[in-house]
């Protein structure tokens, strides 16, 4: 198993905070992880993406160029990273930030109204778990039950009251993509 993984949107989006739970999930599983953050010109309202490695063997490099999976949370992001997704790799797309007619037809793509879920849920700003939560769906990267059991070390303290909302968001998006397979 080695997973290379692009997750992308605006900065405050929370996709570097996603990538993080990913990464740490990953080493709770005792996995081979990187994590490598890139932002643009601005950290809020900019563009910003991570790379996030998860292997059971060591990874040479954090640098992904040909990614098996790609979270995108906005349209310049899925315009960029859904041409170099892998064949036969996984797009989770916010569909209420992205038009997604014309999608490859060599990959698997999964479209999701994280926003709308986010705010059914109590708060647009839990999109980035929910389409999380849909990666983890559709990708054996690590458990969704793992997964939750990070946000704790990956959320600030004075955010923890939202643990239970993230977890939910988390649980949503993965039932989301499960219906769709």
């Amino acid at each position: 198993m080695n997973h290379r993984i692009i997750l992308a949107g605006f900065g405050g989006q929370g996709v570097m905070l996603i990538g993080t739970l990913l990464t740490y999930a990953g080493m709770r599983e005792g996995k081979h992880v990187s994590w490598l953050p890139s932002y643009g010109p601005e950290m809020r309202g900019g563009t910003a993406n991570c790379a996030v490695c998860i292997s059971d063997r060591p990874i040479a490099s954090p640098v992904v160029t040909e990614p098996t999976a790609v979270i995108a949370m906005n349209l310049p992001s899925y315009q960029k990273f859904s041409k170099i997704l892998v064949t036969g790799g996984s797009l989770i797309i916010n569909s209420n930030l992205v038009n997604s007619e014309n999608i490859r037809g060599d990959i698997k793509a999964y479209p999701i109204p994280a926003n709308d879920e986010a705010v059914s849920l109590g708060s647009e700003r839990v999109a980035n778990m929910v389409c999380l939560g849909g990666l983890l769906g559709v990708e054996d990267i690590v458990s969704i039950e793992t997964a939750i059991q990070a946000l704790p070390e990956v959320i600030q303290d004075r955010y923890h009251h939202l643990l239970d909302l993230n977890s939910k968001a988390l649980r949503r998006g993965y039932e989301m993509v499960r219906q769709m397979t």
